[in-house]
Formats: C-alpha cells, structure tokens, sequence
C-alpha cells in the first residue's frame, strides 16, 4: 500500500509550503511565544487568549460529514455582504504589525470591497473585464478579487513566484484591464514585456517603502498608482447604483475567476470556474467541516491557487471565521504560536519540517525526560493505530493516552500552535505515511485532501470521523467519483468547471458526457475511500510493452529520508532507472552522524550515501513487481527548483525539462541496457 504514495494534484499548493517551510526550524517550534516589541500577542477582538478557547478533542468517531441540505446560490461578493450585516463588529481579518495583530472588522471588510468595485467602475471595468493580482497575501489581494467580482468581472490571480514572461502570457491570455501588484519588484517584473500591458486601464501598487525607488514604466504605459489614490477613485458614492446593479445581475453560470494551471508543459491552462463553482462548493465544504465564525486560519498559501482562495475568500465571506494573514513565509512558525489555529492546512514540506524539528528536539533529552517521551509517543500511536482500523482502543490503552497527552503531547501541540486545532489538513503533494504516523503519536490526527482546480479544488476530504492513512480520503458529499476502465479518476458534480479559456481542445479532452477526466490514475476501495496512484499522461512504456506509471515509485522514493525528488525514467528503455535529488539538511546531518568530510557535492558522490540509497532503493523495489523494479539511479548535484525551470509555480516536476537538461545523466544510466 505504501507504493500508492500518490503523484497526486492535491488542493494545495506545494510550491508555498517548499519556500515556506524553510522557517519552520526547531528554534520558531520548539521556543515559547516570542514577547516583547515587535512580538506582541494577537489583540484582536475575540481573540483566543480572551476567549479562554480549549482544542476540540479530535476523535475518529467524532460526527459524521454534513452535505449541503438547504443550499441556495449566492454569489462570493453577495455572501461577503450578508455576513458583514450579520456580525458587523466581529473581527474579519488580522494583520501584524510592530504592535500586535490588527483587526478590522466585518463591516469595514465589506465597505472597502465596495469602495473598491467603484474605484473599478470608474477606471472603466466592465461585466467580463479581468483584474489580474499579482502578490504574497494580503487585505488588498482579496480586496480586489472580490471587488472584480462584485462589478462582473472575472479575477485572475498570478503566482508571486512567477518569472516575467509568465505574468506577461497570464496579462495578455486574460485580457488584463487592472493589474494590482504587490511593490516595486513584482511590477519590474510585469514591465519586462510591455506589449503584454497594452489593454491596461490601470496598474495599482499595495504597497512601496519609503526607501524604494519610483517604479520604472515603459513608454506609453502609465505608472502604477498607489492603492490609496486607487481607493479614492471609489471614495464617493456615485458609481454605488452601478456596482449594486452588477452584483445583481451576476448569473449563476457567468465566469467569477480564472486559476492558471501551472502546467509542467507548455503555457499554463486558464481553468474558468463560475459563480456557481465557487458559491456551492464553498458550501459543500464549510457543511463537512462544520465551519463556524469561531474558527481561526492563517492565510499563507498562494492566493493564486484555487485551494487559497477557498479558505481565504469563498469559505472565509460564508462562514464569517477569522482570517489572519501572514507576514511572510519566514514567520509562519511564530504566527501559528500566536493565533492557534483551528483549522490548518499544510503541504507535505511543512509538517515534514515539523517533524524534523519535534524529533530533533525530543532526541536532545536524556535521561527520564527521554524514556517518557518515549512512552508517551508510543501511546499515541498505538491508541491511533487501533482507532483508524475501526478497532475500540481499549481503557488500559486510552489511560495511557490520557497520561502521555498531559506530560509530553500538550506540551509539543502548545509549542506548534496547535493546542486548538480541530482539523487538520495536507495536500497539493504526497505526504508519506512516516510523517503521518509520527504526528499521530502527538494526538494529533492529519487528514489529506484530494482535488484540482478544474473542480474547483476538492474531490475527495478527509475527516476525523474517517480517516485513513494512505488515501486521499472520501468524495466530498454532493460529489461523484468513479474509475474509468483505464484506471483514470473521473468527477462529476456541481463544482466541476466548464471549460479553459479560449483552449476548446483541451475543454473537450477533460469534460466528457460531465465527467471530468482528472488525468489522475487511482483506485476507490471497498469502504469508499480514493487511492491515487500515478497520471495517466506519465505512462512509461518499456521496450517489453509494459505500461508502467512513474508517480507511485516516484512517491514511494520520495518516503526515503534523504530524498527531496525522484523522477523515474525508462521509455522505450528495457528498464527503469531515477534520477534523485537529496534535502540538504537531512543530508547534512547524515553527513555529521558518519563523520564524512568535505563539501555537500562530495557527501552526494560518497560511498555511504550511495550505499544508503541502494537500500532505500531495495525497499522500495521490494513493493512493486518485477518489471516496475529500479535498477539504477543518479544523484543530482543540483536541486531542482522554479529558478531552473523544473518546477511548476505549483513545484510540480517539468518532467520534459528536467530530461532534457539531464539527457546525459539518464544516458550515463543506460550505457549498459542488458541489466536484468
């Protein structure tokens, strides 16, 4: 089972949490809360010091799914005003500042929107028109997606990883009128190729430090203003009829959004979700996890993907919730220890980090504090363990749980930020069932996710109430998953898009009869749970004729302490063989626990590292049949990376550009095809 480590799409975007991750150190998990200036504890309203919150006990048989029994279509921008007349005064988002997080409310949240979508109205924006936005989370972002929306136009937001040629075919693709950028940088950027600027009305800056020079315009292309100037244009009420009027007249079926696919070939797909994709689903999934105005979330993930701007903006106007958004990705350790989370979203990269934090902490005592964190893991997983099979744990086993959770599992919850924590998630990658097992022996239960954007982010959810290691979970209720004869994952429901902008091939590929042709190649078990095992686009097939898919090999690789990426190889080739590449940290420590020398290039090459890859390499064989089998493999002395162009925005492997940039290597491993 563990080979099913899915190559999956998953509702998330790994390229975050790749970056993001980097600051999840033991020394932002392990320490306390940081005091002090600059480190204030949150001060908004209702916050969770004040409200004297305690975690909601995470259990298997907790509750079943809710669907949706009463839904009714209201569009995003209807939804914001609706809640702001309903709770005008509780806190609608945070940001940080050298005080403290800084709330503002709901009624205010709604008013700026709405002075935005006048401040649009009179650049000219008209029903259909794209706001594309192009920065790391903040107010203004989702400010201006749901002022695009609330006038009839269709936001399009664009990765802040981006290179300049890609906001330049995303600018141009979409038909760009307003472009709101984050600073000075991101709209150097976007200037590179001026002829993509020609439909401008408008750029608008967030924000410039005083210290930063004037950005620098092409000829012909009016300068960026600043958001204050923007929101004057929206200041008095005169354009207040015509945006009332639009958001009226918004149809079910009309266009809300444009996400761009970062595809791992070619230009990025413009997915086009409508009203009515994001209206329903945002209510299927605030049913199934019980969403309420007393949750709190932290907003950074790319507002570019589908999967952010759910939690950040479709879920966040319905169910009213508090939305804290983060600074940077070099401070999420220290604002999960300020807001304590109820519900989290991570991908793979960040609990990975966790775990390595949390295990290097615990490996540092000694003595009794050593042997009790021990015991205290142990109980945890093995009280988990006997729950997710359906099992009754039993009274001795859930003493001991009970007695581990005082002495050690509270303590290392407090210390992530995650003593509230009710639900939380991994997705947009393959998390390995180590990682997952590990947090269990913390009490604390991970669920994954499955989707892509084409259907508006989820396919299937995981809930306390089922949770099982290994799947990608169960379709959310409202939704239908089935298998295709070739083994493709199809989806039908109503948050299933309606086509790629201006790519009427591609539309009819991916919907057929209404199924959505998810590309994904998986399995669905007995009890209902969905296995996603590969892509379908990934066959190999070898010189023998066997069709071969890479992605769970290359997952089940990727489970190896020391791997960072795999990518399996063999087309027309009478084996299989992969090229890796190795996390430096883990390497490093390998390194130091051996007492190996030299640089990191030189632990790569060295014998040991080899020697414990070929085992790992063994491992993994010994799961797959004969003909799946590994028979070589290379270490990469570079990391693959966006920079480099082998990743997605996304950190989707460009598997095309990553063999061509590595044709000698994948040559080097077939010098001699007569291997078995």
């Amino acid at each position: 089972m563990r080979a099913e480590r899915q190559a999956r799409h998953r509702i998330a975007c790994r390229g975050a949490a790749d970056a993001g991750a980097e600051s999840l150190t033991l020394q932002t998990l392990a320490k306390a809360p940081p005091e002090g200036p600059g480190h204030a504890q949150p001060r908004c309203a209702g916050d969770p010091q004040e409200r004297g919150d305690t975690r909601m006990p995470i259990t298997h048989a907790q509750r079943t799914p809710r669907a949706v029994s009463d839904y009714q279509f209201a569009s995003v921008p209807a939804r914001l005003l609706r809640t702001a007349a309903r709770q005008p005064t509780h806190p609608a988002y945070c940001v940080r500042d050298a005080a403290g997080w800084q709330a503002t409310n709901w009624g205010d949240y709604a008013a700026q929107a709405r002075q935005a979508a006048r401040a649009l109205v009179a650049l000219g924006v008209q029903p259909g028109d794209a706001v594309c936005i192009l920065g790391f989370n903040r107010p203004e972002w989702t400010t201006m997606d749901l002022a695009a929306m609330m006038v009839g136009g269709v936001a399009a937001g664009i990765y802040w990883s981006s290179a300049a040629n890609e906001i330049a075919y995303i600018v141009e693709h979409s038909g760009c009128t307003v472009l709101l950028v984050e600073n000075v940088q991101q709209w150097q950027k976007a200037a590179c190729e001026p002829q993509a600027l020609s439909r401008l009305r408008a750029a608008v800056m967030m924000r410039r430090a005083s210290t930063e020079a004037p950005a620098q315009t092409p000829g012909g292309i009016a300068p960026p203003m600043t958001w204050e100037a923007f929101m004057a244009l929206g200041a008095g009420m005169e354009h207040d009829a015509e945006v009332q009027q639009r958001l009226d007249a918004i149809q079910e079926g009309g266009i809300a959004t444009l996400i761009y696919t970062s595809g791992t070939t070619g230009h990025p797909k413009a997915v086009e979700l409508t009203h009515a994709n994001l209206s329903w689903t945002s209510s299927a999934l605030c049913a199934a996890f019980a969403v309420a105005p007393q949750d709190r979330l932290i907003s950074y993930l790319p507002l570019a993907h589908v999967a952010e701007q759910m939690g950040a903006i479709c879920n966040h106007v319905l169910a009213g919730y508090q939305l804290y958004f983060a600074n940077s990705l070099e401070t999420l350790g220290e604002h999960l220890q300020e807001v304590h989370p109820t519900i989290f979203f991570g991908v793979p990269r960040v609990w990975e980090k966790m775990q390595v934090a949390i295990a290097t902490k615990l490996n540092a005592a000694t003595g009794p504090k050593a042997a009790l964190a021990r015991w205290a893991l142990r109980a945890g997983r093995d009280w988990h363990a006997k729950a997710l099979q359906g099992q009754q744990p039993g009274a001795w086993l859930g003493l001991k749980k009970r007695l581990a959770g005082k002495l050690v599992h509270h303590k290392v919850q407090k210390a992530l930020g995650f003593d509230q924590a009710r639900i939380l998630l991994s997705g947009a990658a393959p998390i390995s069932v180590e990682n997952l097992q590990f947090f269990t022996s913390l009490d604390l239960l991970i669920g994954e996710v499955y989707g892509q954007s084409e259907d508006s982010g989820p396919t299937a959810i995981s809930l306390p109430c089922f949770i099982r290691i290994g799947a990608a979970g169960k379709p959310l209720p409202g939704v239908q998953v089935r298998i295709a004869e070739d083994g493709e994952i199809l989806v039908k429901g109503p948050n299933v898009f309606v086509g790629y902008r201006s790519r009427p091939e591609a539309t009819a590929e991916a919907l057929q009869d209404g199924w959505l042709h998810s590309g994904d190649l998986g399995r669905i078990d007995a009890d209902g749970f969905i296995y996603v095992t590969g892509r379908k686009k990934d066959l190999l097939i070898t010189s023998g004729g066997k069709n071969i898919s890479p992605g769970n090999i290359e997952a089940d690789l990727m489970n190896l302490p020391l791997v960072e990426h795999a990518i399996v190889v063999g087309d027309s080739r009478h084996y299989l063989a992969a090229l890796l590449t190795l996390k430096p940290d883990v390497l490093r420590d390998f390194a130091q626990q051996r007492g190996l020398a030299g640089t990191m290039e030189a632990w790569c090459r060295s014998a040991e590292v080899s020697e414990e890859l070929q085992r790992g390499v063994d491992a993994v064989n010994s799961r797959q049949s004969r003909v799946a089998h590994v028979r070589k493999f290379s270490v990469l002395a570079d990391a693959l990376s966006i920079d480099n162009g082998c990743l997605t925005p996304t950190q989707k492997i460009r598997r095309n550009v990553v063999q061509r940039q590595y044709a000698a290597e994948i040559e080097a491993l077939y010098r001699d095809e007569a291997v078995g």
